[in-house]
């Protein structure tokens, strides 16, 4: 794969998980929110929104660095 290619595919790659991020924080309370004011102040309701996130955002970053340097070692 030609260099430049690489180089924006990785950029794409490494930008994708952070706008998938944010779109997966903002819309978790329509998700998982129950319509508990309480609940949603939680300190566990907090956890699970951040493991979501940043589960979503590092597995769709390895998928994309894993494609995007496939093959690239010699």
């Amino acid at each position: 794969m030609n260099t430049t290619l690489t180089v924006i595919l990785g950029i794409v790659a490494m930008l994708l998980p952070l706008v998938v991020g944010r779109l997966v924080w903002k819309r978790f309370d329509a998700w998982f929110g129950r319509d508990d004011e309480t609940y949603m102040n939680s300190l566990e309701y907090f956890l699970k929104k951040l493991g979501l996130t940043v589960l979503a955002a590092f597995i769709l970053l390895w998928l994309g660095m894993s494609l995007v340097f496939n093959g690239n070692g010699a």
